[in-house]
């Protein structure tokens, strides 16, 4: 809620959470794929998301203050808001959603000024229907999807000059989780007084891991037709692609190889973040053998974390030094 503040520093807003959308027939998504993608858009034939919107203004305080509600935007009306103007929206992308919503807002009530809104894309896939003598995806009927899922949270505000402006904005790949029988390993750590967890030179690796991203230039986020957005689905099998070319000594290491790879791809993209968590499954039986036969079960909390944030400043020093092309050669195949 970076930009809900008062001049004074305080802040404050409101608004409501949890508006559930399903625009049919939004226009279709074309993007550029990547050699670890065959991605190449969507239909937008279900463009849903839940939406949380929040809203700020000096204006309002009274109403905290002093319970005075004239200048208060109900949040039901918020929400209805946001439903039908979603109708209208011409785009193609959750970012773009938000920005027209939030603008439209703006537009609307003059005493707003400043607005902070996220969406949570709710994915549909198709079913695969008879085809003749074969299969095929059906045009109609489509089932809700549980897996990782696109997100995006932007800021606005209002500037004299040039109406609403985006202040901040992040794009999200949320809840990829991804279990990798063999080709990761963790050893060479502190060994003290305090460590009980033996080292691992080949293990099944298990993460949970979120994937945000940043545009040098938001309206690349916005404008698909730009040529230059990046979708969550071409994040998401860059990641597949990473986890089983390279060997691994850490989590931490592998979300570095991931961050330089996006940035690599993606030069549009200013700055990548990470938030991973480590659920690698409890050895109940060592593997043994040429089929490498084990049995795991669920690891118990506490669960380890990691976070980090890269810049192109990263992969540009990666490529000076020349670790980036050794490592990209050494993963290979791995």
């Amino acid at each position: 809620m970076l930009v809900l503040k008062l001049s004074d520093g305080r802040t404050l807003y409101y608004g409501k959470g949890d508006v559930l959308s399903y625009r049919t027939y939004a226009t279709p998504l074309d993007v550029q794929p990547i050699p670890e993608s065959a991605f190449a858009g969507s239909g937008n034939v279900i463009f849903a998301h839940n939406i949380k919107f929040s809203v700020s203004s000096e204006r309002l305080l009274p109403s905290f203050t002093e319970g005075g509600n004239a200048l208060v935007v109900a949040t039901d009306s918020m929400k209805n808001f946001i439903l039908r103007e979603t109708a209208r929206y011409e785009g193609s992308t959750t970012e773009g959603l938000l920005a027209f919503i939030g603008e439209l807002f703006l537009e609307k009530y003059p005493h707003v000024t400043a607005i902070e809104a996220e969406g949570h894309r709710l994915p549909f896939e198709t079913v695969q229907v008879r085809d003749g003598e074969g299969f095929a995806d059906s045009p109609l009927v489509y089932r809700p999807s549980h897996n990782d899922r696109a997100s995006a949270n932007l800021a606005l505000d209002r500037a004299a000059a040039v109406g609403a402006r985006i202040v901040s904005h992040e794009c999200a790949l949320s809840d990829l989780q991804l279990i990798k029988v063999s080709g990761s390993s963790f050893y060479g750590f502190i060994r003290d007084e305090y460590t009980t967890l033996p080292e691992s030179y080949d293990r099944p690796l298990f993460i949970f891991l979120d994937i945000f991203w940043t545009y040098a230039d938001a309206q690349d986020a916005l404008h698909a037709e730009r040529g230059r957005y990046v979708a969550a689905e071409l994040v998401r099998d860059l990641a597949h692609h990473v986890f089983h070319e390279f060997k691994t000594p850490s989590i931490q290491y592998l979300i570095y190889r991931i961050g330089l790879r996006m940035l690599k791809r993606f030069p549009q993209l200013s700055q990548v973040r990470f938030e991973s968590n480590n659920r690698t499954w409890e050895t109940v039986v060592e593997p043994v053998g040429g089929l490498h036969a084990g049995v795991y079960t669920e690891p118990r909390p506490p669960f380890g974390f990691q976070g980090f944030t890269m810049t192109q400043a990263d992969l540009a020093a990666a490529e000076s030094n020349g670790s980036e092309a050794r490592d990209e050669e050494r993963g290979a195949g791995a």
